[in-house]
């Protein structure tokens, strides 16, 4: 039956139902995540002592925003003698330093223009603290970026994670402008479904998540142990984040721990920093990926599905559907020019191209959507948007199509985004004050 099934397709069949059948065999899982974050809650914990924390922030001209994070955290509810904040002014021509200062932190300018980058600025924030306030005996460093705004519980639901014996974690990546526009919008979505949808299923399931940028912590003694930060890679989040999957360590997350960061305004700036993401996840792909390959069969038990879970993250699956349509329009090319005669094989591409952008275009819009309403009280929109914007996310997620195709064949390098959206995190404990009394 099988053999006269594929012996009735021709290789352009075989081809794309081979590439269709791997995409289902290597991410059904993540449906299964859904479900798990549907129906089962994660775990509650509780904190039986307050631990003293140092803050690290790599700022790079964040004059505007820098303020705006210092102050959400002094405002914390948790006891401020724990919390010291540390400023990289990184290679800053504005009076970044100047601000954070007057703010409350303490501040390392740096200058240096041959290591250009988030992951070396952070190595220099933590050799000075090492070097200058070890006797302050700090348990874990918190990483915000300067665009940050912090809810007023985040340090103390992050401690409740600390306590409980979590040697990093990672937090709930909220938006402060989701409404200014769809590719705002897009991040933001993209953001929360991440924290949702994969971050609290790993927790719940007791596997591994992974860092995402800002928000999150990691424990002293990790950092005491690499000696620093020793990620230089153009994501040096997702670098770590693997490096510590591979050595069997599990990084939590705390869906009860939500800030707020701010996402590119422009297309331009959100095609250059997703292109660095994409180059990022190249670059850790083929340094670490034969790594967790081995760490499926040979890591201790409790942490290989993590090593599977972190590959699929990594691997360059945008790639595999870029060649998918190349493959086809290759096909359809031929046919049209007469190279090739098979009106079937070009039928067959034509189909299969656009079946292929339909179902990646359907499959985003229900993440969209099933996000979008699930979170709705955790999105700072008016609902005429949040609606509207459930239809262009696909659209967000489309584009990275060619940004994934370009990344393969250019260099990148670390271009800043300008942040300039200052928002008090007290407008947010407002709104949702608002939301509550409506509810």
């Amino acid at each position: 039956m099988l053999d006269q099934f594929f012996s009735s397709l021709s290789f352009v069949d075989i081809f794309n139902f081979c590439v269709f059948l791997v995409f289902s065999v290597c991410y059904v899982y993540q449906i299964f995540y859904v479900f798990v974050t549907l129906t089962k809650k994660p775990p509650q914990l509780t904190a039986k002592k307050n631990h003293r924390y140092a803050v690290i922030v790599a700022a790079r001209n964040e004059n505007a925003v820098i303020g705006d994070l210092i102050h959400s955290i002094r405002v914390q509810n948790y006891p401020q003698e724990l919390i010291d904040i540390f400023v990289v002014a990184d290679n800053c021509t504005d009076n970044t330093a100047a601000v954070a200062q007057e703010a409350g932190a303490i501040v390392f300018p740096r200058f240096n223009k041959e290591h250009i980058g988030k992951g070396y600025a952070l190595d220099y924030g933590f050799s000075c603290i090492r070097q200058h306030y070890s006797e302050n005996e700090y348990e874990a460093y918190f990483v915000f970026d300067a665009d940050n705004v912090l809810d007023v519980n985040y340090f103390r639901e992050m401690n409740k994670t600390f306590d409980n014996g979590a040697v990093a974690s990672t937090s709930y990546r909220n938006s402060k402008n989701y409404g200014s526009n769809w590719i705002t919008a897009g991040y933001a979505v993209w953001f929360m479904r991440e924290a949702k949808y994969l971050s609290q299923a790993r927790l719940t399931l007791g596997t591994s998540c992974a860092v995402s940028g800002t928000g999150f912590f990691i424990s002293a003694k990790i950092i005491d142990e690499m000696g620093g930060w020793k990620y230089h890679m153009l994501t040096e989040d997702i670098e770590f984040s693997t490096a510590s999957i591979v050595r069997g360590r599990r990084i939590s997350y705390t869906p009860t721990a939500m800030l707020y960061d701010e996402q590119p305004l422009t297309f331009r700036d959100s095609w250059n920093q997703r292109f660095r993401w994409a180059k990022g996840f190249y670059q850790v792909f083929f340094g670490y990926g034969g790594k967790l390959v081995k760490g499926i069969f040979t890591n201790p038990k409790g942490s290989r599905f993590a090593c599977y879970d972190m590959l699929m993250t990594i691997c360059p699956a945008m790639l595999l559907t870029i060649i998918t349509i190349a493959f086809n329009a290759i096909i359809a090319v031929l046919g049209v020019t007469g190279v090739m005669s098979t009106g079937v094989m070009i039928t067959s591409s034509l189909s299969s191209i656009f079946f292929c952008l339909f179902n990646f275009t359907l499959f985003m819009f229900m993440f969209g959507a099933l996000t979008t309403f699930t979170e709705w009280d955790n999105i700072h929109a008016p609902a005429r948007k949040k609606i509207f914007y459930m239809f262009t996310f696909p659209l967000f997620m489309i584009t990275y199509i060619p940004i994934a195709l370009v990344a393969l064949v250019k260099k990148a390098s670390w271009k800043p985004i300008q942040h300039s959206i200052s928002v008090d995190v007290q407008e947010f404990a407002q709104a949702n004050a608002k939301d509550a009394d409506r509810i």
